[in-house]
C-alpha cells in the first residue's frame, strides 16, 4: 500500500495558489488541492518579523510523487524560498484513500 501526504504551501495571491493547484492536479502530481484564505502568516524572514495575507494551498499526493511535487512548486513560485511542508496521511477512509492513489499517476 502506498503512503499518502497532504503537501501545504502558500503563496501570496489566490492566483498563484490556483495556478499551482491546477498545475499539479492536470499534471496528475496531486490528486486534489484546496486553496484557503486569505490567512495571515506571520514569520521571520532575514532577520525581521514580517506579517503577510497569503492564501494557504492543501495538495493531496503520494510519498512516491512528492518529489516531482516538491520540483513542480518551486518552479512556479514566487517566493524565493517557499513553504513546502508534508505530513503523513496516517488513516482515511478507503474509497477516498483508493480515489487519490487512482489519480496520481507519478
Amino acid at each position: 500500500m502506498s503512503t499518502y501526504l497532504q503537501v501545504s504551501t502558500t503563496a501570496s495571491s489566490r492566483e498563484d495558489a490556483e495556478r499551482i493547484a491546477e498545475k499539479l492536479v492536470e499534471g496528475r502530481l496531486a490528486a486534489c488541492a484546496q486553496i484557503v484564505g486569505p490567512i495571515e502568516s506571520v514569520y521571520r524572514w532575514k532577520g525581521a518579523v514580517e506579517r503577510q495575507i497569503e492564501w494557504l494551498c492543501l495538495i493531496k499526493t503520494t510519498e512516491a510523487a512528492y518529489s516531482e511535487v516538491e520540483r513542480a512548486v518551486l518552479e512556479m513560485h514566487p517566493y524565493e524560498t517557499p513553504e513546502i511542508v508534508a505530513v503523513p496521511i496516517v488513516t482515511g477512509s478507503a474509497a477516498y484513500l483508493t480515489w487519490l492513489r487512482e489519480q496520481v499517476t507519478a
